[in-house]
């Protein structure tokens, strides 16, 4: 029997402890002197009716027998010593990094991005953008360089005139951090005297008019895919850009330049263009009719009159499916009628096509034939909708922030909460130390911990910060930094040292932080306890329900057979006949066929002679059906009995009764199925039946009276 885990712990865990007991609580029942309260019991109880699982409230005398037999089954799996077994804990673990990850994280500020995203959503913007590249781990040097070439590049943005000075100061920095370095090449020289032509180029190039933000996008922007559009990243709006950006395009107002952004992929500058409500989404259906720029005049005119007549059999009443299916030339979707999926506007590739399509007003609408660069284009509204409700989107949004960058900020917070609450207290000299012991193998993804700490005669001994709570002090040492740092290496190009080691430390006292609160949720929330245990003992019974029901029924064959035997007059075939229906191609077949039944014929002289001239002139289908099955055999239900019917298509289908077969059991293959789960019921019942017998088990009868 196939049993699926989930759905099975959704069951059981009802049945698990809710509730720690009070001093107060009384107990109203004890397995081996092992005691339950009054209120775990009523926490299950009430937890159960509130699930509406059945039609009828279970009275508590119920609950508390599946309550008992859930306790016994959990006392035999820990006696047993599964829950020591490594895959249990490796799943129970799994389980409560899931069960923990709410608690682990601000939810205020979390809430306060899920609005601010679902604000801004609201509202689409149409910005383009200028990018300096600058990678997130550059080199102080690279990084000054970069923002120095941004700022040029802004005061141009911006109609600004730059001074000589400024330029002079850029070209210094450029050739400083080129030729700082002893082993530069003869492309390296290249490549720094293009960056300063590149900036004088765009500094004379300002002063003759036109939009000197899409100008200076186009002439020296690193975001070369927009290099041919003045940098126009078109509409879009919340999570659709790196977190950074998305702020600034939201805090820039129309008409103007942003200031300067850092985003992972380097130094940003923006022109916010436009504003626009949300225009949602749009289903749509068009009829395509192909046209390129490289097609001959005569086929391009055939193409236009072909659209044409097609918009005039539309207008004259014909359904726009029938004809995309029959002259749409786009093969993706005339099949489909033409419809293609919902999409936004601010998405659609096809900027003149989307145009039409949200141009429509209303379902059923369509436009007049117009062109892109695929050909011409008839499109149909069949729907739209706008932006869901705050709620309907908010789990979505929230997986979504999880996955941004944004989900940093409430990290942020929440590792700031940790510290004041654990009396968070760190050492930096201890860590500036560890400066010392980072060589060249850490950017080669092979440097260890111990070995450079001892060459660089590091202190291993001391502490890199402390936690404290209440009585208990936690310290992490300078040698588990060093092992973080080790595990957490890769093969990079080299960086300066302390802004690696800066940014490791950060990440690391982020991961500690958060490990730790993870050892005191079960202290600090009663009900992420309780959900903990629920899983715990809903993993330990189903894999001893698998070993003691499930698997064993399935299994055990000759248990299987056993219990068949004894128990086959519950599986019974009811009467049932053994039904011929001969299929005749026409009156004249059935007419032979009838003279042959009554000469007492067999089925292969049957077909043998009447198929003679032609293979297709009757066939026959032999079931054995219950009462109900065939309506013919229903009309004649007995040995012998002959029933004929005339089908629409001329053909003639003979039914023969041949034998009504007495009520018998079934054989065990016919009905494993029903075999094998009331086995596995019997299997169930036989141990709770046994460990019923072997542990003592009290009732206080005058507490379970006062449950309600």
């Amino acid at each position: 029997m196939n049993i699926c885990k989930p759905v099975f712990y959704a069951s059981a865990l009802l049945l698990s402890t809710a509730m720690w007991a009070q001093s107060n609580d009384p107990v109203l029942l004890s397995i081996d002197g092992k005691p339950t309260t009054k209120s775990e019991f009523e926490s299950v109880y009430h937890k159960n009716n509130g699930k509406d699982m059945s039609a009828e409230k279970k009275s508590v005398q119920d609950y508390l027998n599946l309550f008992i037999n859930f306790k016994l089954k959990v006392k035999e799996a820990e006696q047993m010593g599964l829950d020591t077994l490594p895959s249990f804990k490796q799943e129970l673990n799994g389980y409560r990094k899931q069960l923990a990850a709410p608690y682990l994280t601000d939810k205020e500020a979390t809430d306060k991005l899920i609005q601010e995203a679902y604000q801004r959503m609201q509202t689409e913007v149409k910005a383009s953008h200028i990018l300096v590249k600058c990678n997130e781990d550059a080199l102080p040097k690279d990084t000054m360089e970069a923002w120095h070439r941004m700022n040029i590049i802004l005061d141009v943005a911006q109609g600004k005139s730059v001074p000589a000075s400024q330029i002079n100061e850029y070209e210094t920095l450029v050739r400083k951090n080129t030729f700082a370095n002893k082993r530069y090449t003869k492309q390296d020289s290249l490549d720094a005297n293009s960056k300063i032509a590149t900036i004088k180029n765009l500094v004379n190039a300002a002063t003759k008019g036109g939009d000197a933000f899409a100008k200076a996008a186009s002439l020296i922007s690193d975001d070369v895919a927009l290099k041919d559009v003045g940098g126009s990243l078109g509409y879009f709006t919340a999570l659709e850009m790196v977190y950074p950006f998305e702020n600034a395009a939201y805090s820039t107002k129309v008409g103007e330049i942003s200031k300067i952004v850092r985003t992972r992929f380097g130094y940003h500058i923006l022109k916010v263009y436009d504003q626009r409500p949300n225009t949602g989404e749009i289903l749509v259906s068009h009829i395509m009719i192909k046209m390129n720029k490289e097609m001959k005049h005569d086929d391009s005119l055939k193409a236009k009159q072909k659209i044409d007549a097609v918009y005039d059999k539309l207008k004259a009443g014909e359904k726009f499916e029938t004809l995309a299916k029959n002259y749409s030339e786009d093969k993706q979707t005339s099949a489909n009628g033409g419809e293609l999926n919902w999409f936004a506007e601010r998405k659609f590739p096809i900027e003149e096509f989307a145009k039409q399509a949200f141009a429509l007003q209303k379902n059923e609408e369509y436009t007049k034939p117009f062109t892109t660069r695929f050909g011409w284009h008839i499109v149909i509204r069949k729907d739209r909708r706008t932006l869901p409700t705050y709620e309907a989107m908010k789990n979505e949004l929230k997986g979504k922030i999880a996955k941004d960058s944004r989900s940093y900020q409430s990290k942020e917070s929440f590792v700031a909460k940790l510290k004041k609450e654990y009396n968070f207290k760190e050492y930096p000299k201890e860590k500036e130390a560890i400066h010392k012991a980072i060589d060249s193998t850490y950017f080669q993804g092979t440097w260890k911990a111990k070995d450079k700490f001892k060459k660089a005669k590091i202190a291993t001994d001391k502490y890199i910060f402390t936690l404290k709570n209440n009585k208990e002090v936690v310290n992490y040492g300078v040698l588990d930094f060093g092992d973080y740092l080790e595990t957490h290496q890769t093969r990079r190009a080299k960086i300066d040292v302390a802004s690696v080691v800066n940014a490791q430390y950060h990440a690391y006292i982020d991961d500690r932080l958060i490990a730790y609160e993870e050892t005191q949720l079960e202290k600090k929330y009663p009900d992420y306890r309780a959900l903990l245990e629920e899983y715990r003992d809903g993993i330990l019974l189903f894999d001893l329900t698998d070993k003691k029901v499930w698997s064993k029924a399935v299994k055990d064959s000759a248990g299987l057979e056993k219990y068949y035997e004894n128990n086959k007059t519950n599986y019974m075939w009811g009467e049932r006949a053994e039904v011929s229906t001969y299929k005749c191609a026409n009156e004249k077949v059935a007419k032979e066929l009838n003279k042959m039944l009554a000469a007492k014929k067999t089925e292969k002289e049957i077909l043998d002679k009447l198929n003679k001239k032609n293979a297709l002139d009757i066939s026959v289908e032999n079931v054995t059906y219950l009462k109900g099955e065939n309506k013919e055999a229903d009309a004649n239900w007995k040995g012998g009995s002959k029933t004929e019917a005339k089908q629409a298509d001329g053909r003639v289908y003979v039914v023969l009764v041949n034998k009504i077969l007495p009520q018998t059991p079934k054989k065990l293959a016919e009905c494993r199925g029903m075999v094998t789960s009331d086995y596995q019921n019997y299997l169930e019942k036989e141990w709770i039946s046994n460990l019923r017998s072997n542990h003592k088990i009290d009732v206080n009868q005058n507490v379970l009276s006062t449950v309600k």
